[in-house]
């Protein structure tokens, strides 16, 4: 037993190039992921800048209360569940489609292009993408109530409307984001034994038939993989595209929490407040993450841990 840290050393010592690889990232997550840890104290305090985290008086559950009790937590609350459940139906089960589909591209050039073309707008930053919204939809130059006047309709005001926030948002979402899905997905499919499908082609199997008995089954484990990774983060629903969306006009809609924790504890200085909210939209994902792991290990014998 005497010799087995110093088995550890050498193991260390031999591969020390890896070690070495992995550092960088290890102290990226100790600094800026478990070290930021010490602020959810906060939470539970009246925090004062001049007394600091530690020296600040204890309050227990007092913000949480007044969250809950807050004349306007059941709309918040319930704008961002409706909204990310929406993002979650919609956006998620699209990228797959469109990887099986762009797999069965023969013409290599054809292939290549497409997914180009889908993966582009990833590249985009939010802040553009809002401001081409803005631009496209606007009801004197947009582009898009220029097509419903050509039609014979009436300019719609799609961004003081609240009912066309949701789709505008999830639209955005698909849009921007498909193509860096797909990639995952397309990724995937290329660890499928080519032979699969030769077997099923001489078996007179059809194209839709492998892709449901080959291509799907072999890509279900990072299907899974990618729904829980997305139900742990279902709360976390992007802040800097919907703040940007944001108007006087659709704000009944557009609230989430994310938002509403940027402005009361950025721009009116409650951080207690803030990181009550903060940290109960927390509690919710990682409950969210167990729970769908735990129920997919007991369906499919597979999970993230």
């Amino acid at each position: 037993m005497s010799s087995e840290p110093g088995r550890v050393l050498k193991r260390i010592w031999t591969n020390w190039e890896l070690y070495v690889l992995i550092l960088p990232p290890v102290l990226y997550f100790l600094i800026f992921r478990y070290v930021p840890m010490y602020g959810v104290l906060i939470a539970f305090k009246q925090f004062s800048a001049a007394k600091g985290v530690w020296d600040s008086p204890w309050v227990g559950i007092e913000h949480f209360v007044a969250f809950f009790e807050s004349y306007n937590f059941k709309q918040i609350f319930m704008n961002t569940v409706f909204l990310s459940v929406l993002v979650l139906l919609t956006a998620f089960p699209i990228p797959i489609l469109i990887a099986l589909m762009l797999n069965q591209v023969v013409h290599l050039k054809v292939k290549k292009f497409i997914q180009t073309s889908i993966y582009a707008p990833y590249f985009i930053s939010t802040v553009v993408l809002v401001g081409m919204v803005f631009v496209f939809l606007s009801p004197s130059s947009g582009i898009v109530n220029h097509i419903i006047q050509a039609f014979g309709g009436e300019p719609v005001l799609f961004m003081a409307q609240s009912h066309w926030f949701r789709p505008i948002y999830i639209f955005t979402e698909i849009w921007q984001n498909t193509g860096f899905a797909m990639i995952i997905y397309l990724a995937a499919l290329t660890s499928i034994d080519p032979h699969l499908h030769e077997a099923a082609i001489v078996d007179g199997a059809s194209k839709l038939q492998r892709v449901r008995h080959i291509d799907l089954p072999g890509i279900a484990p990072t299907i899974l993989i990618m729904f829980i990774l997305a139900t742990g983060n279902l709360m976390n629903i992007g802040f800097e595209k919907a703040f940007l969306m944001q108007t006087d006009m659709n704000i009944d809609s557009s609230e989430i929490i994310p938002t509403y924790v940027y402005k009361i504890g950025i721009q009116r200085a409650q951080y207690s407040f803030s990181a009550a909210i903060g940290l109960f939209n927390a509690v919710i994902n990682l409950i969210l993450l167990v729970t769908v792991n735990q129920t997919m290990k007991r369906i499919t014998g597979r999970g993230l841990f």
